[in-house]
């Protein structure tokens, strides 16, 4: 019938003017669209993971003006000139001349807080943790399934988030789940080779039955039956950041064997960079029996382990060899992964051959782009010129950063798409299957642009962190059972089919949410806004004798930006630390201590 609308639809936008039951909001793509109130039209207030519904439907006159940013959310009739949209529900995300609340202190200290608790809960409920009882899969309620599998990489990207939440909130439970998670790894999960002299991780155990069967090589379908350097690099994400905090030696002592692993196995010494996949016998990336994986690079053998450990690594321990080995891996990205070809595509390539040519036929991936691994190298860009500023980490930076809100982010309702075509046609970057949004490619966008406002500053980066922020946090944050939903549809509504219904699986534990919550804290409070930030530690007291500092900067940050104001131990203060290096002298003690640090930016905000 004529008239009748063909679908629902979401705007999201900044509010340029109000004329009675109609108003005009600027997108994220710089598109004016009139929306349309009903005498049924009804409006939230942004709301933070855990809070109560915020209802502002007898506010609307006083919420919608010009200034705020807010989604509508409602039919869309097409018929109509300009297709009409009709705003059934508004959800208010900051009013005029008012930073959004996602900027205020502790916003994301208390999201991590409560997501700390919806996994712990999870996993062992209120008792003393047993990692016996983890499991990889986690329904979206926080039931656990039948399956008995448990996955290295889970259990670890789980001790990074509750180690996490114990650095911003100082609460001593998620660090005791962390080091018992750690204890559990190294106990059931490592395999050291003495007669190389390298440590390596099991896929995971099958705990059916009453012996475990320890499953070396990964049965995930991209990497069976071989070894990839992601699960390696991923097994360290939860070591590396309780170390941080413990100064286990013991700890310590099995990162290093990992490491030892990726330049003995994984590292072309000629060419530069580590191959994918290694086979489990031969131990060697050129073997036949990978198949496709045989003599391969990709995005996640050479750049994930500046964020999933050697950063952190590098932040704990000082140590000159992961400088040069985090150095490598960023000229490697800044050499060989931006398109210079003729018909050069705005994203990276991501998968190559041993002599870095560019691959472009290899499985699922083919020509197409992950928009958040080109978001990521944004963020980890940035943060390799912190420490080690060279023009071309900034020039790459600067220039995926810019290119990326035109070709991988809804223009109309906010948020970044997952995959398109590297290569555009007719001026378009195709989807390859769907314009769904998942939450860790999200994280990457906020953390980039946030970075860049932070850094180089400009209102055009924290414009898009905001926006970022915005849609993240609308929807999802799941308000209904707990914890983040890992597919949105482009317009914002969860998709709970097949395993992305799940809270717990191979692609899901607890890493990039709470990665989020963290560095989103470290960034808005000591790089955008200039405030101080307090973190928390509790190092062993039979720490090696390096272990006697404890270096307490919470990311690779611009030098001169951020000095250590105060420290306590145990509650009292104390005055040994060097407030530039960002680093305390610890007591001689072989007791544990509890230390409390303040950050505190120099020269205000940026």
């Amino acid at each position: 019938m004529a008239g009748e609308p063909t679908r629902s639809d979401l705007v999201a936008g900044r509010v340029e003017r109000r004329d009675g039951s109609r108003a005009v909001v600027r997108t994220p793509g710089g598109r004016p669209i009139t929306i349309h109130l009903t005498d049924v039209t009804y409006a939230q207030r942004l709301r933070n993971l855990g809070d109560g519904y915020r209802d502002a439907t007898g506010r609307i006159d006083e919420l919608l003006v010009p200034g705020a940013y807010v989604f509508s959310y409602g039919p869309v009739y097409p018929e109509e000139p300009e297709s009409r949209h009709q705003a059934t529900a508004l959800l208010f995300v900051s009013e005029p001349d008012r930073l959004p609340p996602f900027h205020e202190p502790g916003w994301w200290t208390e999201q991590l807080r409560r997501l700390a608790r919806f996994y712990r809960h999870s996993q062992f409920g209120e008792r003393a943790p047993d990692f016996a009882d983890y499991r990889t899969e986690i329904h979206s309620s926080g039931g656990k399934t039948g399956r008995h599998v448990q996955e290295t990489d889970t259990i670890s990207r789980f001790v990074y988030g509750m180690a996490s939440a114990f650095m911003l909130t100082g609460e001593d439970d998620f660090l005791d789940v962390a080091e018992a998670g750690s204890r559990y790894l190294q106990d059931h999960l490592r395999f050291e080779d003495l007669a190389d002299g390298v440590v390596y991780w099991y896929h995971g155990v099958d705990v059916e039955g009453p012996r475990e069967r320890r499953l070396f090589a990964s049965e995930f379908g991209d990497d069976y039956r071989a070894i990839p350097a992601y699960e390696q690099i991923y097994a360290l994400v939860g070591l590396v950041q309780t170390y941080r905090l413990s100064r286990d030696p013991a700890l310590l002592r099995d990162i290093e064997g990992t490491v030892r692993l990726f330049e003995r196995f994984f590292a072309d010494e000629r060419l530069g960079g580590y191959y994918s996949h290694i086979d489990p016998v031969s131990m060697s990336p050129h073997d036949d029996a990978l198949g496709p994986n045989r003599s391969r690079k990709n995005w996640n053998s050479v750049g994930d382990h500046a964020p999933a450990y050697l950063i952190n690594l590098y932040l704990a321990t000082g140590d000159e060899r992961y400088r040069r080995m985090l150095e490598h891996t960023f000229d490697m990205i800044a050499t060989h992964l931006p398109d210079r070809t003729e018909q050069a595509s705005p994203f990276v390539f991501e998968r190559f051959h041993g002599d870095w040519t560019p691959d472009r036929t290899w499985g699922w991936q083919q020509d197409r782009a992950v928009v958040g691994h080109n978001l990521k190298i944004v963020w980890n860009l940035m943060r390799m010129h912190a420490a080690l500023p060279k023009v071309e980490y900034r020039a790459h930076a600067e220039r995926i950063g810019a290119v990326m809100p035109g070709v991988g982010r809804d223009p109309q309702r906010g948020g970044w798409y997952d995959m398109v075509q590297r290569v555009a046609r007719d001026g378009r970057h195709d989807f390859p299957w769907h314009d769904r949004k998942t939450w860790w490619q999200q994280e990457q966008a906020i953390l980039a642009y946030l970075i860049l406002a932070g850094t180089v500053g400009g209102e055009t980066a924290l414009r898009h962190a905001d926006e970022s922020m915005a849609f993240y946090n609308a929807f999802f944050l799941d308000h209904d059972e707990g914890a983040v939903h890992f597919t949105v549809t482009a317009d914002g509504l969860p998709y709970h089919v097949g395993d992305e219904r799940l809270k717990g699986s191979h692609a899901m534990s607890m890493y990039h949410k709470a990665e989020l919550c963290f560095l989103a804290e470290v960034y808005l409070r000591l790089l955008v806004h200039g405030d101080p930030l307090d973190l928390w530690f509790r190092p062993r007291g039979d720490a090696e004798d390096r272990g006697r500092v404890l270096r307490v900067a919470p990311d690779l940050l611009p030098p001169d930006r951020v000095e250590l104001e105060a420290v306590w131990i145990d509650g009292a203060p104390h005055h040994d630390f060097d407030a530039r290096e960002l680093s305390v002298r610890l007591p001689d003690s072989a007791e544990r201590m509890k230390v409390k640090v303040r950050l505190r930016p120099i020269g205000g905000a940026r």
